[in-house]
C-alpha cells in the first residue's frame, strides 16, 4: 500500500528504497533504598529506524493451524479476498476487516490550521502488506484439513462455511512437534498428526518445513506464529536454558524440559523468521532470546491481547483508577474453547492463572498486577 502521509521533519528522510527516522525514547529507572525512599533516574535513548518501502511477499506459518484462531484468520482472509456474503438473522453480511488495526485503524497526526484533529488510516502512513496477499501454512497435532477444522470450531455462520469449504479443504496442516506432558491429558485425543525424533531432530524437520513453504510460495519472508494451546510453565534453570550455549547443549542432549514452542521458536530464528508467541507460556527463555539477538531476528509475545482480554484490562485499570477494587472477572472466550479445555489441567492453568496470595496484590489478568495498600 503506498504512503500517502509524509512527515516534513529533519528527523525523517525519504528515499526510494527506505524511510529513515530518528526517535528519542525517554524513560526512567526507579531505585528504592532500605528506608523506602524512591529515586527516579530519567534516561534517554536515541534510536534510528529504517523502514523499507518495498513490501515483501510474506507467508505466515501458524502453530495450531487447525485451531479456532488459525481457521478463523484464514477464513477471514479468504472471505475478504473473494468478496463473500452470507445471511444472518439481521440481514446480509459482507466480508470486511472491521476490527483490524492495520486495515481500519486510524492515527492522530496533529491539528490543521483551524485546530481540528486530523486522523489518517494507519495503512497510509507506512508501507504495509495487503492481507489479501498473505500466504499461510502451518502445523497442527490434528490431521483435519482446514475446512473440517473450521466446522469443528463453529465460529463462522453455516452459509459462510459452505462458501469457504472448497478453498480451505485442500489446506492440510503439517505434522507437529508435540510432547504430551506440556499440555493437558485431554489433548491426546486430537494428537494424530505428529513428528517423531529427538528434540534436535524435530528442530531440523521444522526448519525444513519453513524452507519448503518459502520455496513453494516464492516468499521473501516467513513469520511463525504460535496459536496453539497454552503449555505448562517452564522453569528457568541455570545450565539448561539460561544461555544459548546451554540451551543448545540441552537440545542436543534431548533434555525433557525443552518445550515444543521453544523448538518452533528455535527453528524460526535459525531460518531468520520472526517468531510471535500467541499464548501465555514462557517460550522466550533467556537462551532463546540470546540466539534471536545474535541472529538479529525479532521475537515477541506472551499472549494474544485483542478482544475480551484487552477490554477487561482496560476496564480494570479504569475501575482501579476510580478507587474501586475488582473482586472477580469472569468471561468466555469463544475463540479459545479448546484452550479452555486444555487449561482444565493444573499444570497448564498455572501459567495463565498466576495468583498472588497477598493482601497487597491481586493479579487481574495475566500480566496486570495492581498494588493495593491498606485494603
Amino acid at each position: 500500500m503506498p504512503i500517502s502521509v509524509k512527515v516534513d521533519s529533519p528527523g525523517v528522510t525519504y528515499e526510494e528504497e527506505a524511510v529513515h527516522s530518528k526517535y528519542t525514547y525517554d524513560a526512567s529507572t526507579v531505585v528504592k533504598d532500605a528506608d523506602g525512599r524512591i529515586t527516579v533516574k530519567p534516561y534517554r535513548v536515541d534510536m534510528e529506524v529504517t523502514t523499507r518501502t518495498h513490501v515483501p511477499k510474506v507467508g505466515l506459518m501458524m502453530v495450531g493451524l487447525g485451531g479456532n484462531n488459525a481457521t478463523t484468520l484464514a477464513g477471514i482472509i479468504l472471505a475478504n479476498k473473494y468478496g463473500f456474503t452470507w445471511h444472518t438473522k439481521t440481514g446480509i453480511q459482507k466480508a470486511d476487516f472491521l476490527g483490524s488495526i492495520s486495515q481500519i485503524g486510524t492515527f492522530p497526526v496533529g491539528q490543521d490550521e483551524e485546530g481540528k484533529e486530523i486522523f489518517v488510516p494507519i495503512r497510509n502512513m507506512i508501507p504495509l502488506m495487503d492481507p489479501l496477499d498473505l500466504e499461510f501454512d502451518g502445523w497442527d497435532i490434528s490431521h483435519l484439513n482446514l475446512a473440517d477444522a473450521m466446522s469443528r470450531a463453529g465460529v463462522f455462520e453455516w452459509e459462510l462455511q459452505e462458501q469457504l469449504r472448497p478453498l480451505m479443504e485442500p489446506i492440510k496442516p503439517r505434522p507437529a512437534a508435540f510432547f504430551q506432558e506440556f499440555v493437558a491429558a485431554n489433548q491426546a485425543e486430537r494428537a494424530d498428526n505428529l513428528l517423531t525424533g529427538s528434540r534436535s531432530q524435530l528442530v531440523q524437520q521444522l526448519r525444513s518445513d519453513i524452507r519448503d513453504f518459502k520455496a513453494k510460495k516464492n516468499l521473501n519472508k516467513v513469520i511463525v506464529l504460535w496459536v496453539g494451546n497454552t503449555e505448562c510453565y517452564v522453569d528457568i534453570i541455570p545450565g539448561l536454558n539460561d544461555s544459548w550455549g546451554n540451551l543448545n547443549e540441552a537440545l542436543v542432549a534431548n533434555a525433557p524440559e525443552i518445550s515444543p514452542s521453544t523448538l518452533y521458536a528455535l527453528a524460526a530464528i535459525q531460518e531468520n523468521c520472526a517468531y510471535i508467541n500467541g499464548s501465555p507460556q514462557n517460550t522466550l527463555v533467556p537462551g532463546l532470546v540470546e540466539l534471536a539477538a545474535n541472529h538479529r531476528v525479532p521475537v515477541c509475545g506472551d499472549d494474544l491481547k485483542t478482544g475480551q482480554t484487552k477490554l477487561k484490562s482496560m476496564l480494570v485499570e479504569y475501575l482501579v483508577g476510580a478507587g474501586l477494587r475488582p473482586e472477580s472477572i469472569v468471561s468466555y472466550n469463544h475463540l479459545g474453547n479448546n484452550d479452555g479445555k486444555n487449561l482444565s489441567a493444573p499444570h497448564t492453568f498455572r501459567i495463565r492463572g498466576r495468583f498472588i496470595e497477598s493482601r497487597r496484590f491481586i493479579v487481574v489478568h495475566e500480566s496486570l498486577v495492581i498494588l493495593f495498600d491498606g485494603f
